[in-house]
């Protein structure tokens, strides 16, 4: 049966997955930005393509490495989520 703590729990997992998977994408942006920001305050070169395509090979990157963790993270979740439904209904 879904009570409102099993909906608030089912939706807290599946909101902090999303976080997570996030998160492994966009920190190391972050990161590389900030470092292309330095470098562009230390040199007074203010290239837009320079702050945009380090970030951009960065997020790629980021996702070839932990994309089979980020597709078998996802599925998971759905998988689970799929698994409750059935119980939760009724």
């Amino acid at each position: 049966m879904l009570t409102p703590e099993n909906a608030v729990a089912l939706i807290a997992h599946a909101v902090y997955i999303i976080g997570l998977v996030v998160c492994i994408l966009v920190i190391p942006s972050l990161i590389g930005g900030l470092i292309v920001s330095i470098f562009q305050a230390a040199t007074q070169i203010n290239e837009q393509m320079l702050s945009f395509l380090p970030r951009l090979l960065i997020t790629l990157g980021m996702l070839v490495f932990a994309g089979h963790w980020i597709l078998r993270t996802l599925s998971e979740l759905f998988i689970e989520t799929f698994q409750q439904a059935g119980h939760l209904v009724g």
